[in-house]
């Protein structure tokens, strides 16, 4: 047996081994990971000691009122001692504020010392939580986090310092972890246990805590924008102690559960849809991709030579002809390829029967071709056309058969012959009118017309809400999330002048053991591949709920992705092994919270550091790539000028690697980028290209009428690529202008005279220096020395 294996082809398995790397990924796409999951990324391998120290605090402080476990207590008792911790959350001296905050995190993290499991400790943690909704312990705690954010004593003395640490951001820390932990025990509190009373509690409270998270609590912004303005302040170099993967975490996590997750989002925009009079969606890109078969990798030049190398002992003994007197690879050879990667499940078939002969003497007898079957597949998605589309379709005809065009006309089909009029017909049964397109002819309507046509009472969402508040600061906001990412993409080179994001996670002391040089390298990693999920999870969320409630909003938060170069960054990001980042064991899984804290600590050892976790892929890896290739197609589709971004910046090889991951819904959205592309990509890359061609065909919608696998789009002129974003910005400054300012976006020459008198004498006038120097000179000259009919004045 040993011999006949020791004559199969060394590329054989070279083969089988590349095979086994790319399989199928069981990976189902969420709003986010498992409530478990997303709370031990809360928390660094290096914040091992805080959980102790907050033991400590609570111990301290709860021996003061006479008891010593939360878990046997009353809840009258529990009040009291929340209550009295609230108190001390605004008294002046620092230390018992923050002994105040450690014991309020412990309580919010479950209560580790009393409890014996996972599932006790989260249910602890819902009870408290409910209980801090309760008492308005979220107003308290984001005035003292105000507080630590306007505090220039902790920023000076980071500044001053060669490098900060984690020991630098301590206070800042406690509190966004117990804000963070109220935010996610809310969102997900009835996956697990939809029945229990708690948290049908918490789902009561939930309304109304989304309420305080989007109203102003100190001052004049949501929590949301305080965020926010910490991330430009840490980016701008002004902060370099902020916390950032907390905040970032805390951030996205808001708007998550303000404005809803993304499976959600189909139902809120049927019932938009519905009240535009426009027919809802019957299909779902969830279902439909869980459905979806993956798509075999391309082949790559190692590949292609693969095929061209005699297998002998396959597919019953047949030798394959040899093809070395051909340099060049032909179609067939493509297509072969192609095949192979489609019968994968029959080569799996034939391991298997090796495999079950490999315990007999006799060389085995190789299995049976597998009968073929002829397999009806319908296309995933049903076919749409544009207004757009249509129209172009009937100018098209009309001129070539009639000799004229006639503009807003989509029935009338005089002169054109029958197979024009069925045509139309396929056309007009497969129209689709977007929300976008309803919405850019309506504020077309009231550009035009804003007297005759004004705007309705705006609904304030809160995706609404949200835009309105960022608005004034928006481009700087989109360009410290970009910097963020570039910051913590795999391929970033480390820079001395760029941010540094690791200043929440390296201790005071650097390790001097190797088991803690390993332990702080993956944690590293593994903080920068949190804040990869986290600032993708933020940037799709805005797209998507910014686009249903008004396209604009979704276009000036795009273009100033765009202005940012958000484009090369995400193509920077999947410029490399995409395959490795997607099988990255970056946890250590005995230090995740909260079997950190649960029992006995373990030891660190080399088995438990390498061992990582027995999953198969890392959830966040691909969970980030997914939303980068979907942020990719969100900003690039239908506008040319960024489609020739991806041309211009050589995306095309970029996205081929990257259909090495087997999962239908990643490889659904890089496909999608291919198609948009393909037309400027050039003849020959289409004819060397066939099997993403035919993938692209498989697994993408329709778009009836679109020449995209041929380059003939007359719209693609290199000239207009500039007067597109240029006449795309004056319509959204036009629309900003309008709805978010005081004048309501006219000129000033046209307001309205004021002609109250109680509001003219009631306006406050700003007065120049000059004038206030030069007071008594102008009475004299304007006033008393002139003669004024008082009664004249009157009359008029």
């Amino acid at each position: 047996m040993a011999e006949w294996f020791s004559r199969l082809p060394w590329k054989f398995y070279q083969s089988r081994r590349y095979m086994n790397d790319l399989d199928k990924v069981e990976f189902v796409y969420d709003d986010a990971d498992k409530h478990v999951v997303e709370l031990a990324e809360l928390y660094s391998y290096t914040e091992d000691v805080d959980f102790v120290s907050n033991q400590l605090s609570y111990e301290e402080l709860s021996r003061a009122h006479g008891f010593e476990k939360w878990t046997t207590l009353s809840m009258s008792d529990k009040i009291k001692f929340v209550v009295s911790l609230q108190d001390d959350l605004e008294v002046i001296e620092k230390e018992k504020r923050m002994k105040a905050v450690q014991a309020l995190l412990y309580l919010a993290q479950g209560v580790y010392g009393e409890c014996r499991s996972q599932d006790h400790m989260q249910d602890v943690t819902r009870q408290n939580v409910l209980l801090f909704l309760e008492l308005g312990i979220y107003t308290s705690i984001v005035q003292l986090l105000t507080m630590e954010v306007e505090n220039s004593t902790s920023a000076l003395l980071a500044l001053r310092k060669p490098a900060v640490a984690i020991s630098d951001s301590k206070e800042l820390r406690l509190l966004l972890n117990i804000l963070y932990i109220m935010v996610e025990t809310t969102r997900s509190c009835d996956v697990d246990k939809p029945t229990d009373p708690v948290v049908e509690q918490l789902v009561e409270q939930r309304e109304s805590f989304k309420q305080d998270l989007i109203q102003p609590v100190f001052g004049e912004d949501p929590l949301s924008v305080l965020l926010f303005t910490m991330v430009t302040r840490f980016c701008s170099g002004s902060a370099p102690h902020y916390p950032m993967k907390k905040v970032l975490l805390l951030l996205w996590k808001v708007v998550l559960l303000t404005m809803g997750g993304l499976r959600g989002l189909d139902t809120k925009k049927n019932e938009v849809r519905s009240t535009h009079e426009l027919p809802g969606l019957t299909e779902n890109m969830y279902t439909v991709c869980e459905t979806m078969r993956p798509a075999s990798p391309p082949a790559s030049a190692a590949d292609l030579i693969e095929h061209q190398v005699p297998r002998r002992g396959v597919r019953a003994g047949k030798r394959w002809k040899q093809r070395t007197e051909k340099s060049l690879v032909k179609q067939s050879s493509l297509d072969d390829s192609f095949e192979a990667g489609l019968n994968r499940d029959e080569d799996d078939d034939m391991m298997d029967g090796l495999k079950s002969n490999s315990d007999d003497d006799s060389p085995p007898t190789p299995p049976r071709p597998a009968t073929p079957t002829v397999i009806q597949r319908a296309l995933p998605w049903k076919p749409k056309v544009r207004q757009k589309d249509l129209e172009a379709f009937l100018d098209h005809t009309r001129q070539k058969f009639v000799g004229f065009e006639v503009k807003h006309d989509h029935d009338s089909l005089a002169g054109l012959p029958q197979p024009i009029h069925e045509g139309v017909k396929v056309l007009k049964q497969h129209l689709y009118v977007s929300l976008s397109e309803v919405q850019i002819k309506r504020e077309e309507e009231i550009t035009k017309n804003p007297l005759s046509k004004p705007e309705d009472q705006v609904e304030a969402t809160p995706a609404e809400c949200l835009y309105h508040a960022l608005l004034s600061n928006l481009p700087q906001y989109m360009i410290a999330l970009l910097k963020l990412l570039l910051a913590a993409a795999p391929t970033s080179k480390a820079k001395t002048e760029s941010i540094n994001i690791l200043s929440d996670v390296l201790p005071d002391e650097m390790p001097n053991t190797v088991l803690q040089s390993l332990k702080l390298g993956i944690d590293v990693n593994r903080h920068k591949e949190i804040i990869v999920k986290a600032i993708s999870g933020l940037l799709l969320l805005m797209l998507k709920h910014f686009k249903l409630n008004h396209v604009y909003q979704f276009e000036f938060t795009s273009q100033h992705l765009v202005f940012a170069n958000c484009i090369p960054l995400v193509l920077k990001f999947f410029n490399q092994d995409i395959v490795a980042y997607v099988n990255a064991k970056n946890s250590i899984p005995a230090l995740d919270f909260p079997e950190s804290v649960l029992g006995d600590s373990a030891e660190l050892t080399a088995e438990n550091i390498e061992g990582g976790d027995n999953s198969p892929y890392c959830w966040r890896n691909i969970f980030s790539c997914i939303n980068l290739l979907r942020i990719l197609n969100k900003l690039t589709k239908w506008k040319h000028s960024r489609t020739m971004m991806l041309v211009v910046f050589k995306s095309a090889p970029i996205l081929k690697r990257a259909l090495k991951v087997r999962h239908p819904m990643m490889q659904l959205y890089i496909l999608k980028l291919l198609k948009m592309q393909t037309k400027y990509l050039g003849r020959q890359w289409r004819k060397s290209n066939m099997k993403t061609m035919s993938a692209i065909y498989q697994k993408v919608r329709h778009r009836l009428g679109d020449d995209w696998a041929y380059g003939n789009d007359m719209d693609a002129r290199p000239w207009d690529f500039q007067a597109e974003e240029c006449a795309l910005r004056a319509c959204v400054d036009r629309f900003n202008n309008r709805r978010y300012t005081t004048s309501g976006g006219m000129e000033p020459e046209f307001l309205p005279v004021d002609n109250n008198i109680h509001s003219l004498l009631g306006q406050e006038l700003t007065l120049a220096p000059e004038f206030k120097e030069n007071y008594e000179q102008w009475l004299d000259m304007e006033v008393f020395s002139r003669q004024i009919d008082w009664d004249l004045v009157m009359m008029r």
